[in-house]
């Protein structure tokens, strides 16, 4: 008699662990979105289209995604440098650096917002250095990176650390000792260990910036055709008791979010497959 054993887990079976994952999931994401596409539906057709292809709609959303894809870039790089100097040099001051990279998360997003319009105005600390040079930084487009660079930057960094802490320096000396250059180590031998985590980071950072309100709204200065985010144009409709147009505007920002999200891990994964040695 062939003899079969199950292997024990501390978890309930699949069907049990999938039920619960599925009921939370329909409770805190499903239904809640669900809402959204309901509440347009009281919309004609023509109605909708027109509100999510006016000028202004169509204005906010260049913004809100050029803007959190240049953060998520400029936090891709110099987040890989942050995660770099962290884990690889030992300096004075270090746990203070290290904890201020977490600030963003602890910081209210409107203390944030007014501390980066303080800094960057005309009259701020760094501001009347650059407005005479013709680079205005506060109440732009500009502006709108500032601030969602800000926000997205821990997302990189605290998702490289772990992959640079396990990444043996020893490994890099080999390679050097072989003849490989530094160009050719950091190309060969660190960044496909950390490009992965690289690229997780990048899209925790850009979906992070495509949400942003707080921290936005006071430093963009929220001019229509020019400084104004797709949540701020929302909310904006909301103020003005127009909830099916708000609705509206959402969905189509939530589906080319999500379609946009699903393509770069799509990237990631073909990424991280082709990485794995066969």
């Amino acid at each position: 008699m062939a003899m079969t054993s199950r292997r024990r887990t501390v978890l309930p079976g699949f069907g049990l662990a999938m039920g619960f994952t599925l009921t939370y999931m329909s409770l805190v994401i499903l239904i809640p979105m669900s809402t959204l596409f309901l509440r347009t539906t009281t919309m004609t057709w023509s109605g909708f289209w027109e509100t999510v292809t006016s000028p202004r709609t169509l204005a906010a959303y260049r913004l809100s995604f050029g803007a959190s894809l240049a953060g998520a870039i400029i936090n891709l790089v110099f987040g890989l440098l942050v995660a770099w100097v962290l884990e690889r040099y030992t300096f004075p001051g270090k746990r203070l650096v290290d904890g201020l990279v977490d600030l963003p998360f602890a910081l209210p997003t409107a203390v944030a917002g007014i501390a980066l319009t303080a800094i960057y105005a005309g009259n701020g600390w760094v501001g009347r250095f650059l407005e005479p040079l013709g680079l205005k930084v506060a109440y732009t487009p500009l502006g709108v990176v500032v601030a969602l660079t800000f926000i997205g930057l821990p997302f990189v960094v605290r998702t490289v650390q772990p992959v640079l802490a396990d990444l043996d320096p020893e490994i890099e000396e080999a390679a050097a000792s072989l003849g490989a250059g530094r160009l050719g180590i950091v190309r060969r031998v660190i960044l496909p260990e950390l490009a992965p985590a690289a690229i997780t980071g990048f899209i925790l950072a850009f979906a992070r910036a495509l949400g942003e309100y707080g921290s936005v709204i006071f430093i963009a200065g929220n001019m229509p055709m020019r400084s104004e985010i797709t949540p701020l144009l929302i909310m904006t409709k909301l103020e003005q008791y127009d909830y099916a147009g708000a609705t509206a505007i959402a969905v189509v920002f939530l589906m080319a979010s999500f379609i946009l999200l699903l393509a770069v891990n799509l990237m990631s994964w073909f990424r991280t497959r082709s990485l794995r040695p066969a």
